[in-house]
């Protein structure tokens, strides 16, 4: 089965570039790790043997993320909207209403809020030597520290691209394969082609403040862990951490140290094993009415003083011409008005970027006509109506317009470390006791919006 041509799916302004192998009768897209190239990456030791595995029975679509291999370049580090969008438009490029998400190493976090926000497009979720944050705390304890983090940006330029630097790639990444000098030059030569030294440093800064744990309970989707045990570059620690999280999620553990399978004769037959064993067992997901989502609280500060001093009619005027301008706004963002709250609306988007661009809108556009408006943004699992929507998310995100002040956008800690990237700037006003909410969150104030 030889790699189908290389076709083009336009998401937003950037051209993905992508394939697709196979023809069984259930759909496959496969997000890869940090550096892919879909001209260059068929020369290496397995790769072509694991796709067709996979080729047998499904139509499989693979793409290079946006920023590298053969998809644009020239763009800005993306967020995780963006990301999710890349995997909706090859999706849809391909005639795919639904696929299974294989998320293979750091393509597991966008995945997970993939398969998350979209179930109904999500049939089945299989999650590859994967991490779901990206640096060290006291409850995950796996990941490098910010400071081993700096220490490597900080050589990263001059250390980029060198015959040392091959040679570490294969010692973290395929540490069977020391030694063997065509598959260190493989290794090296893909990761040149695929991306830039730049853009790989800025790759490792979003993975770095990368943080989907509290996303894991809201995947109502069948879904596969799959982790090599003696996996250097991916502790075996992370992959157990996200199965024990995720609602049913069956864990396969794998002997073995390469954290790049395609390395491995041995481990590309079992993870394609794995995966087509999954694929095979799989039902249709009945749970699509439960997805995670952006909630998005608004309400006019001190609306009985305002309306009794401007009396009835002028009132109503004022609340008519708001109501215009917020519902132009969300639709301009991608959102959903869900209700009128009265003095206020409750809205949700499919992801927090475009939520905190939007409240940020609606603030500018109520201060224009002589009003102040709260709002509170918080993304989590809520079950979802044609006319409602309900769960502990909606209520958090009214309980953080609560503590927001008049003509300020509130938000969650969940909220901020989604949007890594986006160019949101926050002030953090520490942890707050929200009524009806056993625990104190920590919340944040937007300072900037801009893009």
């Amino acid at each position: 089965m030889p790699p189908s041509e290389i076709r083009y799916a336009k998401s937003g302004g950037v051209h993905v570039a992508y394939q697709v192998l196979g023809n069984g009768p259930v759909n496959l897209i496969v997000t890869p790790g940090s550096v892919s190239h879909l001209d260059y990456w068929w020369q290496g030791p397995g790769v072509q043997e694991f796709f067709e595995r996979l080729g047998r029975n499904a139509r499989v679509a693979v793409f290079d993320k946006r920023g590298t291999g053969r998809s644009d370049r020239n763009v800005q580090v993306p967020t995780f909207e963006e990301r999710m969008d890349d995997i909706r438009a090859v999706m849809d490029a391909a005639g795919f209403s639904d696929a299974v998400v294989v998320g293979m190493s750091e393509g597991v976090p966008m995945s997970i809020l993939f398969a998350a926000s979209h179930p109904s497009r999500t049939r089945g979720l299989v999650l590859y030597g994967g991490e779901a944050k990206g640096t060290w705390s006291p409850d995950y304890p796996w990941e490098s520290t910010k400071e081993q983090w700096e220490a490597y940006f900080a050589r990263a330029p001059e250390f980029w691209g060198t015959k040392e630097w091959e040679e570490k790639l294969v010692s973290n990444l395929a540490p069977s394969r020391i030694g063997d000098a065509r598959f260190t030059e493989w290794l090296g030569t893909m990761g040149r082609m695929g991306s830039s030294p730049g853009t790989s440093i800025a790759l490792a800064k979003s993975e770095m403040n990368m943080d989907v744990r509290a996303i894991l309970p809201a995947i109502h989707v069948p879904t596969l862990v799959v982790h090599v045990i003696g996996d250097r570059a991916c502790d075996i620690g992370e992959g157990r951490y996200i199965a024990s999280r995720i609602p049913g999620a069956k864990m396969v553990e794998l002997p073995g140290v390469d954290h790049m399978f395609y390395a491995s004769e041995r481990l590309v037959e079992a993870v394609a094993a794995e995966v087509e064993a999954f694929v095979a067992d799989l039902r249709q997901n009945a749970s699509a009415d439960r997805v995670l989502t952006t909630v998005l609280f608004t309400d006019i500060v001190g609306s009985t003083k305002k309306a009794v001093e401007m009396g009835d009619a002028k009132w109503q005027g004022l609340l008519s011409a708001h109501e215009r301008a917020v519902r132009e706004a969300v639709a301009a963002f991608s959102g959903r008005v869900v209700k009128s709250t009265g003095d206020g609306f409750l809205t949700t988007f499919d992801g927090p970027t475009r939520g905190i661009r939007c409240a940020c809108e609606i603030v500018r556009s109520a201060r224009e006509i002589g009003i102040d408006v709260r709002v509170g943004v918080h993304t989590g699992e809520c079950a979802v109506s044609p006319t409602d929507l309900s769960g502990i998310a909606v209520h958090i995100a009214s309980r953080i317009m609560d503590e927001a002040p008049g003509g300020g956008v509130m938000v969650s800690e969940t909220v901020r470390d989604l949007v890594y990237g986006s160019g949101i700037s926050f002030k953090d006003t520490g942890e707050h006791l929200l009524k009806g909410i056993d625990d104190a969150r920590r919340l944040y104030l937007v300072e900037s919006a801009a893009s």
